[in-house]
């Protein structure tokens, strides 16, 4: 007799193959950037893109706190936009972000890459130690490790887009 697959299951090997992209594929594709490459869409630089995403791991982990932007009623939609498997779009603004990017908080490009393998190891390590923990997104709203985990990777791969990364 054939064993069906629970739901559960999937999930679980997802949140796997999304740890190892993000443990051991996604730094040694952002170190093929060289700084000065223009973005097929949107504002960041190379550099500005990796250090949005520390700024990224940190809301997910609770380094950085910000408030629910999103109004309550609309975040159940929100959160179901979120958690799908549908990528963001191009020049999707960013409430926190202004019209320009924000100056650069290290010296090089490969200073930010360091700082986003901290916020990284800090993510999966707060997660690991604080099981079950949720966190706000402020868009989103309250998010577990999984859910954060399928965010992160939505983001992330919308980035490498943006950059011919993948």
């Amino acid at each position: 007799m054939k064993r069906l697959l629970t739901e559960p299951f999937l999930f679980a090997f997802d949140a796997m193959s999304k740890e190892k992209f993000f443990t051991q594929e996604y730094i040694p594709l952002l170190k093929k950037l060289k700084g000065d490459e223009k973005g097929n869409f949107g504002k960041l630089s190379p550099q500005g893109m990796i250090e949005h995403m520390s700024d990224a791991f940190g809301n997910a982990y609770g380094r950085i706190h910000q408030a629910l932007h999103t109004p309550e009623n609309l975040v159940p939609r929100y959160r179901e936009f979120a958690l799908s498997d549908k990528g963001f779009k191009e020049n999707t603004p960013n409430a926190y972000m202004g019209e320009t990017p924000p100056p650069f908080r290290h010296a090089s490009i490969s200073e930010a890459i360091k700082e986003l393998e901290g916020e990284i190891k800090a993510f999966f390590d707060f997660y690991k130690a604080n099981t079950g923990t949720k966190k706000l997104n402020p868009f989103f709203g309250e998010f577990n490790y999984e859910d954060w985990l399928h965010l992160l990777h939505k983001h992330a791969n919308h980035h490498l887009k943006q950059f011919n990364l993948i």
